[in-house]
């Protein structure tokens, strides 16, 4: 069976980015230490943010497939954010199960991701507007 060019990316950035979630587990441990109180939450800690920091860096693949638009990718690499950083802050009791505060979780994420995405994107095209006007 041929793995699709695009699931190779996203699994070979994912484990290559992976580790920095654990490394955050650390901190978010260290800072807080009346966070956590036992050894299955700092358990779950560690796996849940291993398991973000991979998936997180594996979504930056929805923005080199070609047949998909800009807005699309970043629609996919949003949802899936969303989703994974939702499950893992639930899973880890950092976000109550709540609707009002899960509502306010999903407006500062989206309005996050749109100012990042629009940042990243205008620099971006204004890169590319100087590149090509030093190019004629």
């Amino acid at each position: 069976m041929k793995m699709n060019k695009y699931v190779k990316k996203f699994l070979h950035r994912g484990l290559m980015f992976s580790g920095l979630g654990c490394i955050i587990a650390a901190i978010i441990i260290s800072s807080e230490p009346n966070l956590m109180h036992d050894g299955k939450s700092v358990l779950t800690a560690i796996v849940s943010t291993y398991f973000l920091a991979f998936i997180h860096a594996g979504t930056s693949v929805f923005h080199s497939v070609e047949s998909w638009s800009a807005v699309k990718s970043a629609f996919f690499q949003l949802l899936t954010l969303y989703v994974s950083y939702l499950v893992c802050y639930l899973v880890n009791s950092w976000l109550s199960f709540d609707m009002a505060v899960v509502g306010i979780f999903t407006l500062v994420f989206v309005i996050v991701y749109a100012a990042v995405w629009l940042t990243v994107y205008f620099s971006i095209k204004a890169t590319s507007k100087k590149l090509n006007k030093n190019l004629k």
